[in-house]
């Protein structure tokens, strides 16, 4: 018979983030990224009540590590790590020139083959 090793190798795991470490987490990688975090998506991403979502944004705001911003278009709340909200903006606008550049070049491009075609 074949002797099975012992599970001796696991590790405990160590316990686990609760909700709202892992929201500020997931800002802070946001804000890192370049990339605002919307209060709207705190609730259905990490499945917690649209309350609850908002009790977690208040801890965060009034722990001074993060900051608020509304969106011009849609006046929804937006979150980002103190002091980068002029950094993500600018980022924003950017990444919405280029993909407005790319936009205008794709159909600029297809217009003569459809007018060869007809």
């Amino acid at each position: 018979m074949s002797e099975r090793k012992p599970y001796r190798n696991f590790k405990k795991r160590e316990p686990s983030l609760t909700t709202e470490q892992k929201v500020e987490q997931f800002v802070i990688r946001n804000s890192k990224n370049g990339y605002f975090t919307k209060v709207s998506t705190i609730s259905y991403k990490f499945e917690v009540s649209e309350d609850m979502a908002w009790s977690i944004v208040g801890e965060l705001l009034s722990s001074g590590l993060f900051e608020s911003i509304h969106d011009e278009y849609s006046g929804e709340m937006k979150l980002c790590e103190t002091g980068k909200i002029y950094a993500i903006l600018d980022l924003e606008r950017k990444r919405k020139r280029d993909k407005y550049k790319n936009n205008n070049k794709q159909s600029k491009k297809k217009r003569p083959s459809q007018n060869a075609n007809s």
